[in-house]
């Protein structure tokens, strides 16, 4: 019987003798959060990406910065692909301590009538899936070093009901509701996991397609000019991933939390 109470559980750790994979980390928020973890302490990385040029070059920027840095292609849609990342990210990390998944998908808010029928899925698969297969494939290490911290990455589309993101925000509350749910089952095992779910962010890739044409473009100008304390960008959200990485986040766990310049309360 595991002791409920963490009792017997060892020290988290602190972000200098911890190791980090960030799956999504090649670009955008994921990346952002990766140099901001090798910028607080953390020795060793391994990014996670499609694009085998862009994670190379992310991984010697990364390494130009002091860090063990390494590049391991993958599609964290695909639950083999996933558990290869995983698998070849815990043996050059000798060990996950930090998984963040921070992956985007190629898709743009759309008034649900006007997405066809057989992109649903599609969809889902893309947005809510690959958060689920990493955890997967990293959570048996965890609970064997009896440690660990998962951050994943969705946006208070999945708080807000938002005309648009009937799909983008059905699958970003999939991931809050997993997330928290694992955070519940593995706590016994100091394992914490939280969310980060920022809205709109300026400098990002995902954020140029969604709103340079079309409703999404108006939906977002929109959003913007309710950011009273100014739209954040990808190194506002990084900042927040490094302390809930780190040990003074140590009792913090379940929790989804808005990065948004007061565009929402959620």
């Amino acid at each position: 019987m595991v002791d409920e109470t963490g009792a017997g559980l060892p020290a988290p750790k602190d972000l200098d003798a911890s190791s980090a994979l960030i799956v999504g980390g090649t670009a955008g928020i994921g990346f952002a959060s990766a140099r901001a973890l090798v910028q607080a302490g953390v020795p060793r990385i391994v990014v996670s990406g499609r694009n085998a040029e862009r994670g190379e070059l992310a991984a010697k920027s990364l390494a130009e910065l002091g860090a063990a840095a390494s590049f391991v292609g993958g599609d964290a849609t695909d639950p083999a692909s996933a558990a290869a990342v995983a698998a070849q990210a815990d043996e050059i990390l000798g060990g996950v301590d930090i998984l963040m998944c921070s992956t985007a998908a190629d898709v743009r808010p759309e008034l649900f009538i006007n997405i066809p029928t057989t992109d649903i899925s599609r969809w889902l698969t893309q947005l809510a899936l690959p958060s689920m297969h990493m955890a997967s494939s990293v959570l048996p290490g965890m609970r064997s070093r009896r440690g660990g911290v998962i951050v994943n990455v969705a946006s208070d589309a999945g708080k807000i009901a938002t005309p648009g993101e009937a799909v983008i925000g059905a699958s970003k509350a999939a991931i809050m509701m997993f997330t928290r749910t694992i955070a519940i089952e593995e706590k016994r095992y100091g394992i914490r996991a939280n969310v980060l779910t920022p809205s709109l962010v300026h400098g990002t890739a995902s954020t140029e397609r969604i709103t340079t044409e079309g409703f999404s473009a108006k939906l977002f100008a929109a959003a913007a000019r309710q950011a009273a304390l100014g739209v954040p960008t990808a190194d506002d959200v990084a900042a927040l991933a490094v302390f809930l990485c780190g040990a003074g986040a140590a009792k913090l766990t379940g929790q989804a939390i808005s990065v948004n310049g007061g565009i929402s309360a959620a």
